[in-house]
């Protein structure tokens, strides 16, 4: 068989369980918090809206959705190769990503549920979404004869501290790109189903709509908290997130092209679409947007796609590792001179962009 037809060799940690991939700056990040500081949260301000989206999480619309139906039923040999590598890879961090949140939401609910019922409801009603999307993730991975401990992984990664009002700017961030990164590739396939090469993307449609009430919910907290939105520091803060979660999406993506190139989709133009539509909805809340339409903003970015090149390069190589870190030195100076221009772009204020009515 020639090598292009190849099954990828995943490292195991024990048959028919995959080693987890090696945590980077651009792999899926398990978070922590002060949970004392969040359950002393005044939400009275906007209870009203809370209680209506308590309300619909306890519908539970999506309670029957996610059960394999019969096309899973079949062997997927025939995506093999490249493509089956960074298949795997795609619903490795899609699980590992949806499985942090259920862990923080979980904890969340624990943690709350004496001083703040309400909020420990929601949290609590939202990690039983992200379990049903990490478990289905995760099935899926077996059709590859693979799986993930996801026991180990709780126990092995590293959790990041962040401070409430970070792990709301991010989660919400963090649920609102998921939708529309769902939905776009879910219309596009629904469009080209000549595209739609493993059935798992036929569940996109409600799926992402989990994420939508997700990161609605915590646009409902963060303006019960106006402080974490009105200040001079929100406004450099979110600018941070913002650029942070497009930046690290567009050069996981670009990296992964071909995986989107086997669903029909150019993975530039792809990002480009989810980080507008993801930049306007962050505008309804958040008090600036970045300005994405500047064409130096793509420049930049691709300019740290050609540096990732260069580092992985470098680290392939067989050149000693003091010498590795001398060559790649310059290109981290590089990365960080990108950012930090990519950052200082002047941004777009929210309120004028949307009107007042937010």
């Amino acid at each position: 068989m020639v090598d292009s037809l190849k099954k990828p060799d995943f490292e195991e940690m024990r048959p028919g369980v995959k080693v987890p991939s090696r945590e980077t700056l651009l792999t899926p990040r398990f978070y922590t918090t002060d949970f004392d500081k969040m359950a002393q949260m005044d939400i009275s301000v906007n209870q009203n809206e809370l209680q209506a989206i308590l309300e619909e999480f306890r519908v539970d619309y999506n309670r029957h959705h996610f059960i394999r139906d019969a096309e899973f039923e079949q062997s997927w040999d025939h995506i093999d190769g490249e493509t089956r590598q960074l298949f795997v890879e795609f619903l490795e961090r899609s699980c590992t990503a949806e499985f942090s949140g259920f862990l923080l939401y979980k904890e969340l609910g624990r943690r709350l549920k004496e001083k703040s019922p309400l909020l420990a409801e929601c949290f609590n009603l939202m990690s039983r979404d992200e379990a049903r999307h990490a478990g289905f993730l995760n099935k899926a991975m077996t059709d590859f004869n693979l799986s993930l401990d996801l026991g180990f992984l709780t126990k092995s990664r590293s959790y990041t501290f962040f401070k409430p009002k970070f792990i709301f700017y991010a989660t919400y961030l963090s649920e609102k790109i998921g939708y529309w990164r769902y939905i776009t590739i879910y219309r596009h396939l629904e469009s080209h189903p000549e595209d739609q090469i493993y059935p798992i993307f036929r569940f996109f449609e409600n799926w992402c709509q989990d994420e939508n009430r997700h990161g609605d919910f915590f646009d409902a907290v963060m303006r019960a908290q106006p402080q974490m939105l009105s200040d001079w520091k929100a406004k450099l803060w979110t600018r941070f997130f913002l650029l942070s979660v497009f930046a690290t999406m567009y050069l996981n993506d670009i990296q992964r092209k071909d995986f989107y190139a086997s669903l029909g989709l150019d993975a530039r133009e792809y990002d480009i679409h989810v980080i507008k539509k993801t930049n306007e909805t962050a505008g309804r809340v958040f008090p600036l947007m970045l300005d994405v339409d500047n064409p130096e903003f793509y420049q930049r970015l691709d300019v740290c796609v050609k540096n990732n090149e260069k580092l992985t390069a470098i680290s392939k190589s067989n050149t000693p590792k003091f010498l590795q870190f001398l060559q790649k030195l310059p290109i981290y100076i590089s990365h960080g001179w990108q950012l930090l221009n990519l950052y200082l772009i002047k941004p777009i204020d929210a309120i004028s962009a949307h009107g007042q009515a937010r």
